[in-house]
C-alpha cells in the first residue's frame, strides 16, 4: 500500500481542474422512486439494472460537470459549421474501398464459375444421355436387320424409324421426301424434263428405233389425214384447205421448172 501512495504520488499532476474535467460522483436519484440507486441494489447479471446505472452515473457527471464549465466560460455546444476531421485518412479508406470492391468481385467470379460449372455439368449429362440413346437405337437397329437377314422376321418397320448415325440430317431429309413424296411443281418437272441421267443425244435413234416403223402413218406424214391434233385440232380438215404460204408456193414454182 505504501508503495501504491508512492506511485501514486510520482504521477499525479496538480493541474486545474478544466485540464483534467473529471468527475467523480454517484448515480442521480431515481424519478420513480426519488432515491439514489446504490451499487448494493444493482443486480450485476441483471443487463438492464446494470446499463441503467450507468447511464444515471454518466448524467450525474452532466448535471455537474455543465455549470462548472458555463461558469469557467468554455463552449459546450458544437458550431454547426463544425467540421470534424476523421480517425482515418482519405487514402486508408480509399484502401479499405478497394479491399471491399475487389472482395465483390471475386465473390461474383466465383458465383459466375459455379453456374458455368453446373451448366457444363448439365450439357454433358444430356449429352451422354443422348449419346445412349443413339446407340440403344443403332443396336436394335442392327438387332432387327440380323433378324430379317435370317429370316426370322419380316417386317420392315425399322426402315422408318429416323437414323440416328452421324448422317442423321441428310437422312432424315431425304427420307422425310421420299416419305412424303414430291409436290405438284416437281412431278411437272419430272414429267416434262425425265428425272435426269443423260441428255445430250437422248433424242438419237439406235438401230433399235430405225428400224422399228409400227408408229409410221402414211396419210400424217403426206399431210393426208389429221395431223397430231387428232379430229378437230389444228392438223384436221381445216389444214388441207389451207392455202400454203408464200416461201412454200415459191419453192413448188421452182420444183415445177
Amino acid at each position: 500500500q505504501d508503495g501504491l501512495k508512492q506511485c501514486l504520488a510520482e504521477f499525479r499532476k496538480q493541474l486545474a481542474w478544466v485540464e483534467r474535467l473529471d468527475v467523480t460522483l454517484g448515480p442521480v436519484a431515481d424519478p420513480v422512486s426519488q432515491s439514489s440507486a446504490t451499487s448494493d441494489a444493482v443486480d450485476p447479471e441483471n443487463d438492464f439494472q446494470r446499463e441503467m446505472s450507468f447511464y444515471r452515473q454518466a448524467q450525474a457527471a452532466v448535471l455537474e460537470a455543465l455549470p462548472r464549465l458555463h461558469k469557467l466560460q468554455v463552449p459546450t455546444r458544437r458550431p454547426d459549421d463544425y467540421f470534424a476531421e476523421m480517425a482515418k485518412s482519405d487514402q486508408q479508406m480509399q484502401k479499405i474501398r478497394q479491399k471491399l470492391k475487389s472482395k465483390q468481385e471475386a465473390m461474383e467470379r466465383s458465383e459466375k464459375a459455379k453456374q458455368l460449372r453446373a451448366m457444363r455439368k448439365y450439357g454433358k449429362k444430356v449429352q451422354v444421355e443422348i449419346l445412349q440413346r443413339r446407340q440403344k437405337e443403332k443396336k436394335n437397329m442392327l438387332n432387327a436387320v440380323k433378324k430379317y437377314q435370317k429370316g426370322l422376321s419380316d417386317k420392315l418397320d425399322f426402315l422408318d424409324e429416323e437414323p440416328t448415325s452421324s448422317q442423321g440430317n441428310k437422312k432424315g431429309s431425304a427420307g422425310q421426301r421420299t416419305k412424303k413424296g414430291p409436290n405438284a411443281k416437281r412431278r411437272y418437272k419430272n414429267q416434262k424434263f425425265g428425272f435426269g441421267g443423260k441428255k445430250k443425244g437422248s433424242k438419237w435413234n439406235t438401230k433399235e428405233s430405225f428400224n422399228d416403223v409400227s408408229s409410221f402413218q402414211s396419210k400424217v406424214a403426206h399431210n393426208k389425214g389429221p395431223g397430231k391434233g387428232g379430229r378437230g385440232g389444228k392438223g384436221g380438215k381445216k389444214a388441207l384447205n389451207k392455202r400454203p404460204g408464200k416461201r412454200a408456193r415459191q419453192k413448188m414454182k421452182n420444183r415445177a421448172r
